[in-house]
């Protein structure tokens, strides 16, 4: 019978857990989160990239855990903005603003801005670390373009605004599953699932020397 590992993710959003799960199904590992682990100090994210702000997270959680550790960072990126807001896409409007806040400025941004200057991306970056340092790394992305005006009440952060143009809908008018066949994350993961229990396996060999 195989071996179930444990894989400690990087969030506290049963949400985001939840979405891991199912990208991440069919794998023997099981996902927890750091609600199972009470107390882990707050991982500055000051990276200048998302696979730095990623392996922070992920090496910062297996050293406390002591288990393997996945976390991910992601941002949107726009033409016409130069890349921004980039890695500081959750902190867009301010580090005290919410996801509404920060979609009111990249509209603001992008006031008068033309439909063919409107071209935009989400990227992601996971890393899955161990304890000792060894590190997986993970990266994709996806194109699409900047609308108006919100659209959908699904997903969350830009998701209403962001339309996937082979859907020609945003993130928000799609279901989770929709999202799944070609978001930045399910890329990412999709390129991650190959080497993530071999991976895992090798870190539990070391640990049991």
């Amino acid at each position: 019978m195989t071996e179930t590992l444990t894989l400690v993710v990087a969030t506290t959003n049963p949400g985001k857990l939840q979405e891991l799960r199912e990208l991440l199904a069919g794998l023997a590992v099981e996902l927890r989160s750091l609600v199972d682990f009470p107390g882990m100090p707050e991982v500055t994210e000051d990276g200048t990239t998302y696979v730095e702000n990623a392996r922070k997270k992920a090496l910062a959680v297996a050293r406390w855990t002591g288990l393997p550790a996945l976390a991910d960072d992601s941002g949107l990126e726009v033409d016409a903005l130069g890349g921004a807001p980039g890695v500081h896409s959750a902190r867009y409007a301010g580090p005290s603003q919410d996801s509404a806040a920060n979609t009111r400025k990249l509209l603001q941004q992008l006031h008068n801005v033309v439909a063919e200057r409107r071209g935009a991306r989400f990227r992601c970056a996971i890393v899955v670390a161990a304890p000792d340092g060894g590190e997986l790394v993970c990266e994709a992305s996806c194109k699409g373009r900047i609308i108006d005006a919100p659209r959908g009440t699904q997903g969350f952060g830009y998701d209403p605004v962001f339309l996937y143009e082979p859907a020609r809908r945003t993130f928000a008018e799609m279901s989770s599953v929709e999202k799944q066949e070609g978001s930045h994350r399910a890329q990412a993961c999709a390129r991650l699932r190959p080497r993530l229990e071999a991976f895992l396996r090798a870190d539990a060999t070391r640990l049991n020397r």
